[in-house]
């Protein structure tokens, strides 16, 4: 039998990758460093700059994927899950990290401002600015991102409440109607195809999950419809209406999140292809996967300090600056991990022990 570290380490290895494309990306595309160092690989830089942020489709579906199992590993939200609660709960496990990250993208700017004049430094935030962003409605709202990729996280954000209403709205639905056949499925299956077919096509709802729920609907469809024993004629109409979709509009986007869900659905289906991560490179790709959301979070304020100082201290020139790129990378990578260890694991930490003392509190009334 396989360990449950070899049977995710494909889930691993994708969101390693795809966390380093982001930072890659991010990289590439402020500057400025990359300006400089940018005619070293021309090529390489236009593709970091302009293509690599894709790799957010790889947490889209990821997202999906894992939800679905933690929430309804059988189509149908779990008998005793409390919808406000699990959503409370995704609220205090993404937002407590990001506003420890908010506090340092604030004293990033202010330092990089000191050294250098560039369109990636933020204001200081105002007020309103930064209840805002604490609230996940800065895009919403129209307010200045105080980092780059915040608004990954007010999308996910909305894209998981959006799943638990569907899972409620179809438990309800099964409830009333008397119903045996899950309705869950068939609800998300309807959004999936709202999403590609109308809503991705329109940018001006790139602010809400409606936009976002094609690539996360296939992840969740996913989970639920591949396995030892697949749903064929389901998942035959799932790649259906992902080919209208892309002969509707071709979108990078969404055919690279059509790519990640059939690599999960073909890995749930023969889990024996899952390739083995063993020694110290597999223990290196679980451990990268773990710290990814820290990395994920601290990476721009550390990237934007050390853009700064090279373009302050260090000579405009290719190769100084794309050592600048590397001591970026690496230090986004190392500052993730003390992030993950000291910030994101006692605020995990944390909301487990309050949790634990509510469920203790609700246990002595119900004894007396």
């Amino acid at each position: 039998m396989k360990s449950a570290a070899s049977r995710w380490a494909h889930v691993d290895a994708l969101k390693a990758v795809a966390c380093q494309l982001i930072v890659l990306h991010h990289l590439a595309f402020y500057g400025p460093m990359s300006d400089v160092a940018s005619p070293l690989a021309p090529g390489l830089f236009e593709w970091l700059s302009q293509h690599a942020r894709v790799a957010v489709q790889v947490f889209l579906v990821l997202g999906g994927f894992l939800a679905a199992r933690s929430l309804a590993p059988q189509g149908r939200l779990k008998p005793q899950a409390a919808p406000w609660g699990l959503l409370g709960d995704r609220y205090a496990r993404l937002v407590l990290p990001y506003a420890a990250m908010l506090l340092i993208a604030i004293a990033a700017s202010a330092l990089a401002g000191e050294w250098m004049e560039h369109d990636s430094i933020s204001n200081p935030p105002r007020p309103a600015q930064l209840l805002a962003h604490v609230l996940l409605l800065h895009d919403l709202l129209d307010f200045e991102a105080l980092s780059a990729g915040v608004w990954y996280v007010a999308i996910d954000f909305q894209l998981y409440a959006m799943l638990l209403g569907l899972l409620a709205l179809g438990a309800w639905m099964e409830r009333e109607g008397g119903l045996r056949r899950r309705m869950a499925p068939g609800l998300v299956l309807l959004a999936v195809g709202g999403s590609l077919l109308y809503f991705n096509l329109q940018s001006g709802w790139d602010e809400v999950a409606l936009y976002f729920f094609g690539a996360y609907g296939l992840g969740v469809l996913v989970a639920w419809w591949s396995g030892p024993r697949p749903r064929k004629v389901a998942l035959v109409a799932l790649g259906v209406l992902v080919v209208v979709a892309l002969a509707t509009e071709f979108r990078e986007r969404v055919a690279v999140a059509a790519l990640v869900a059939l690599l999960l659905g073909v890995l749930q289906w023969r889990p024996h292809w899952v390739p083995k991560a063993q020694g110290r490179a597999g223990r290196a790709m679980a451990y990268v996967s773990r710290i990814s959301y820290g990395v994920f979070l601290v990476h721009f304020p550390v990237c934007l300090v050390v853009n700064a100082a090279f373009t302050a201290f260090m000579p405009a020139e290719p190769l100084w600056q794309a050592l600048g790129i590397a001591v970026a990378w690496g230090s986004s990578l190392c500052a993730g991990a003390l992030f993950h260890h000291h910030v994101e694991l006692r605020a995990m930490a944390w909301i487990a022990a309050r949790k634990a003392r509510v469920q203790g509190h609700s246990g002595s009334y119900r004894l007396r």
